[in-house]
C-alpha cells in the first residue's frame, strides 16, 4: 500500500494530528531561525529558514492537500475553513479591483 493511501486511509483527527505534527515543528524553527541569524550567524540562520520554508511548502502543503477532505468533515474544522476561504476570496477580489495597470 503506498504512503498516499496510508494517509488517505485515516480518520479526521488522525489527519489533523498528522498535518499538525509537522507544522508545529516547522513554525518554531522559523523563529529560531531568526533568532540564529540575529546573533550574527546569518549564513546558517538564513540556510534554516530556507529549510523551513521548503519543509513548510513540500511538506506540510502537500499533506494538506491530501487530508483536507477528512478534515472538511470535522465540524468546526470545516466552519473555520469556510470562514477562512471567504475572506481570502474578498481580499483577492479587493486587491484585483484596486491594481491599476501602468502602460
Amino acid at each position: 500500500m503506498s504512503l498516499r493511501k496510508s494517509i488517505e486511509g485515516l480518520g479526521p483527527y488522525p489527519s489533523l494530528f498528522l498535518l499538525a505534527l509537522p507544522a508545529a515543528t516547522v513554525e518554531p524553527l522559523k523563529l529560531a531561525a531568526v533568532a540564529v541569524a540575529g546573533e550574527g550567524h546569518w549564513i546558517t540562520g538564513t540556510a534554516m529558514i530556507v529549510g523551513c520554508y521548503a519543509v513548510s511548502i513540500l511538506v506540510v502543503e502537500r499533506l494538506f492537500v491530501i487530508v483536507k477532505p477528512k478534515l472538511l468533515t470535522i465540524p468546526w474544522l470545516a466552519k473555520l475553513w469556510k470562514s477562512f476561504a471567504s475572506v481570502r476570496t474578498r481580499m483577492i477580489g479587493t486587491f484585483r479591483g484596486s491594481r491599476t495597470d501602468v502602460a
